[in-house]
Order: C-alpha cells, then sequence, then structure tokens
C-alpha cells in the first residue's frame, strides 16, 4: 500500500486541466491508496465555505465519494486557502490538519507543513501571514458578503504578484536555518512540503535528514508516493 501527498493545485476554473488531472488521482490512484495528504494551496483563491462555485461544488463531490469509500484524506491550510473550514471537511470527508504536523508513517515519523512558514527571509509576507492567520482578520474578512470578498481577494492577489515581482528569488525561497531548526525542533529525518513550486529532494548538508518539496500543478502534477517499504519517490506527470 502506499501514501500519497499533494500540494499547490490551485484549483481554478481557468484552468480546467488541472482540474480533471486531480478527478482522475481521486477516481483511480487514490482508490487504492492507504490516504491522501493535500498540503496546501489545492484552491487558487478560498474565500470561504459558502462559496458555492461548480468548481468548489464538483471538488467537494468527488472528495466525498473517495473519502466514502474508505480513503482518508487530510488537507492542510495554504497561503491561498486559509479560510477552509468545518463546512467544507463536513461536506467533503476530508480531515483538516495542523501546519506543521508530524505524523507515523509505516514506522518512520515525517513532519509535514505548507512550506510557507519556512520563507522567514520574506519579512513582508511572514508579517501578512501572521495577520491574515489571526481570528480577529479572518472574522472580519467572514463577515462581508460574498461578493465584496471575491473582489478583496482579487485585489490581494494583484497586490501580491506586484510585491513578488520585485523580490529576489533567494528571498522567497525557504531559509536553511529555519529549516534545520524544523528538523531538530520535531526530531525528525524526514519533511514534505510545497509553496516553493521548486520541487526537488533535498539532503541537508552535516546531516542525514531529508526535505521534499513538491511541485505545483501547471503543465505537469506532482505526487510523493510513499510505500510501505519507505522507499519514497518525487515524481511529475503530464496535465493534457
Amino acid at each position: 500500500m502506499t501514501t500519497l501527498f499533494i500540494s499547490d493545485l490551485h484549483l481554478d476554473p481557468s484552468r480546467p486541466a488541472v482540474t480533471r488531472a486531480f478527478l482522475d488521482l481521486l477516481s483511480g490512484e487514490a482508490i487504492s491508496a492507504d490516504a491522501l495528504y493535500i498540503l496546501g494551496d489545492f484552491f487558487e483563491v478560498w474565500i470561504g465555505d459558502d462559496d458555492d462555485t461548480e468548481l468548489n461544488q464538483t471538488v467537494i463531490e468527488a472528495l466525498k465519494v473517495l473519502t466514502t469509500k474508505g480513503t482518508p484524506v487530510y488537507i492542510m491550510h495554504g497561503n491561498r486557502d486559509f479560510l477552509i473550514g468545518e463546512q467544507f471537511c463536513q461536506q467533503s470527508g476530508c480531515q483538516l490538519i495542523a501546519d506543521p504536523t508530524v505524523i507515523n508513517l509505516y514506522g518512520r515519523n515525517v513532519l509535514l507543513l505548507h512550506g510557507d512558514s519556512l520563507c522567514t527571509d520574506d519579512t513582508d509576507y511572514m508579517a501578512f501571514r501572521q495577520q491574515c492567520r489571526s481570528q480577529a482578520w479572518q472574522n472580519e474578512f467572514l463577515s462581508q458578503g460574498i461578493e465584496q470578498r471575491r473582489q478583496l481577494a482579487k485585489q490581494m492577489r494583484a497586490e501580491s504578484k506586484t510585491a513578488n515581482s520585485n523580490k529576489a528569488d533567494d528571498i522567497m525561497d525557504v531559509n536553511q536555518h529555519e529549516v534545520l531548526r524544523m528538523f531538530t525542533q520535531h526530531d525528525v529525518d524526514l519533511m514534505i512540503h510545497g509553496h516553493t513550486h521548486r520541487p526537488a529532494i533535498h539532503q541537508h548538508k552535516d546531516s542525514h535528514a531529508k526535505r521534499v518539496v513538491l511541485g505545483d500543478w501547471h503543465n505537469s502534477g506532482w505526487v510523493v508516493r510513499f510505500p510501505t517499504s519507505g522507499e519514497f519517490t518525487l515524481e511529475e506527470f503530464s496535465i493534457s
């Protein structure tokens, strides 16, 4: 048996091929998996569980089919979809997990994160992250009408794109000291995350620890397959 890990699908009506690829995964390989973990930025934007667009309903219904058949699905908040809540979980059968979370996977402890918390060199983003993850900010945002929330989300995304275009690439990548701190804090030697869109398996200097970075789904998708043997792989597949 195998456990699957994916992240950064950024599901959006403008990218139907990505949605189809995800639905194919749910109706295919995921049925026989021990579990499916979605490590954040599942949606391009999530403005609240009451946003019942056609895409959202299609995805929720497909997840419910899978979880009803017995495959557990665990979802972690990303920087685009941190407002996914209990209503979504009840409708889809998914379970929200904290960022970070340590799981025991076939006898090995593995640290799971979305990955944005590791990018500590991007001080402007880290300040925004702290603000928007507060309950007060979220309550204020969710108290507004759905159309107003859509406009605010669109505005924030445009501002983020502008800000990121003026940042050096290394600022938006993980901070190595923070990575090593997390390995030590959680007493693990394997970490899986997404967010940076830089898929790779890193062997960290002066350590036997490995950090697996999932890629985003665009023209191709990325999945970590972790079988009971422990010989995990990071694999890319084409999205037509």
